[in-house]
């Protein structure tokens, strides 16, 4: 949604960031959880509440500390003495008491609880049941888009699909296949109900049909589920005939690119509301001459991931369009310079120039996060395909996203150089979208080991990181 309504105080009325934080009392005010259903437009709020949930207005939601700062891709960044915490992260010196992971696993579950809520709602006569049942499929996409990101955090996690009552506030740990299934569960629920686009300019940035094809097969990708991510690609998402590649690259990474064919679920952002409703990363990843805090300092690795030359002998387009470095253009037609970040590198897809954001109120960005684009599809695909052997199909999804780069192609001969080809591909298209350790973790113990170095610690059948000691001082169920 384009302006979300902020509704806090009503949603503290029937919304809880972790299990101790339950409160069994009475909240002033004009809406309770028995009537804020009883009409479409009070629905909405809550619906709405769900929608904020998501956004990058805070600093709670640092789901990129996990996707970049843990990979190769990035370092801390920021003052050595700023926000250690992720430090710790960034070198896997994690113990459960990292503020890190408490921040993000009540953020998490605080969108997981807002959702629950609008499902299992009470809804009113006056309601209409297909608005109704639209209302209960955005807000399960929701809920699934968070259970993946925390069984790819955390793996066993609690899976809370009803409301938080003093009857269920203590939950054990659900096994990953089992919060898998209710992940497909929901998004094929979503998927079932969902219109494929919306014509009214108050519904822009809801959740589509599209959408939920788009996340159903990442997390059938995600369990190897080959043909399974294929058949929802081909016979489902692409069907729809909405999405398609951008010609420009780094337009995907200006103001209004949520309206672009390629972004298939993007969070939205608005600038210059009261309450603040911008995106804070903006502040996060700008250098400090900017009023920002210079973190997820990328690293000279990810920019050695670029040496191939595009076919008029130029650098991949998509590493300046990616991050900011010395002698090249920064944002305010001004030239980068490396004394900006510890690393010499700054991420460029996130910031925006001063005029849209002056420095005093760097935190207050108005563009969306794409999640989930349609390069990011085709990757899926060409992935899924090389799995079954299918070079010639696999070929051809990654062909198209390595002709917008420019980049010439010649088919790998066999199953092992095109799933390292796509591997690679994946790091550039998609660097600094908060991918890239996820990606590692389910590509398995070599391709970890050989990207974050023969010092880290894997696990199997993964690295997950360790449940916030928080969580496992107030659940008496785990």
């Amino acid at each position: 949604m384009k302006k979300i309504i902020t509704i806090l105080t009503i949603l503290g009325i029937f919304s809880f960031s972790s299990c101790n934080d339950f409160l069994d009392e009475e909240l002033d005010g004009e809406y309770t959880s028995d009537n804020i259903y009883n009409t479409e437009e009070e629905a909405n709020l809550a619906l709405t509440g769900v929608y904020n949930s998501l956004s990058f207005t805070t600093s709670s939601n640092m789901i990129w500390v996990f996707g970049d700062v843990a990979s190769d891709d990035a370092v801390k960044g920021g003052s050595a003495s700023d926000q250690a915490e992720i430090g710790m992260i960034d070198e896997f010196n994690i113990k459960s008491d990292n503020g890190i992971l408490l921040s993000y696993w009540k953020f998490a579950y605080e969108g997981i609880n807002r959702a629950n809520n609008v499902i299992h709602a009470d809804y009113g006569t006056a309601i209409d049941d297909g608005v109704k049942q639209q209302m209960i499929a955005q807000a399960k996409f929701i809920r699934a888009y968070y259970y993946f990101n925390l069984v790819n955090i955390w793996g066993k996690v609690p899976l809370r699909v009803e409301p938080v009552t003093p009857s269920n506030v203590n939950m054990g740990l659900s096994e990953v296949s089992q919060i898998y299934v209710r992940i497909e569960q929901d998004l094929n629920d979503a998927a079932g109900v969902l219109p494929p686009s919306y014509t009214q300019t108050a519904d822009k940035g809801r959740i589509t049909k599209g959408a939920a094809y788009g996340l159903l097969a990442k997390a059938q990708l995600y369990q190897k589920k080959w043909d399974d991510c294929i058949t929802t690609i081909t016979t489902k998402l692409e069907p729809l005939g909405l999405y398609g590649l951008e010609t420009n690259y780094e337009d995907l990474f200006k103001l209004g690119a949520e309206d672009s064919k390629e972004a298939v679920f993007a969070i939205l952002h608005e600038s210059n509301q009261n309450p603040g409703l911008g995106n804070s990363l903006n502040q996060w990843f700008a250098p400090l001459v900017e009023g920002g805090y210079y973190f997820n300092a990328p690293t000279n690795n990810y920019v050695l991931s670029f040496s191939e030359q595009t076919t008029t002998g130029q650098t991949d387009p998509r590493l300046d369009a990616s991050i900011g470095r010395s002698g090249k253009e920064w944002l305010n037609d001004d030239v980068f310079d490396l004394t900006w970040s510890i690393t010499g590198y700054l991420v460029k897809k996130h910031n925006q120039p001063l005029a849209e954001v002056p420095a005093g109120t760097k935190g207050d960005g108005g563009l969306p996060y794409i999640y989930l684009r349609y390069a990011d599809i085709l990757l899926m695909k060409a992935e899924a395909y090389t799995e079954t052997n299918d070079l010639d199909k696999a070929a051809a999804a990654l062909k198209l996203v390595r002709d917008r780069a420019g980049l010439a192609y010649a088919k790998p001969v066999n199953q092992e150089q095109m799933r390292s080809v796509i591997y690679l591909e994946r790091r550039r298209e998609l660097g600094f979208e908060f991918h890239r350790f996820f990606d590692l973790m389910r590509w398995g113990k070599d391709a970890a080991t050989q990207a974050l170095g023969s010092d880290f610690k894997w696990q199997e059948p993964r690295y997950y990181f360790p449940i916030p000691q928080n969580e496992l001082d107030s659940n008496n169920g785990i």
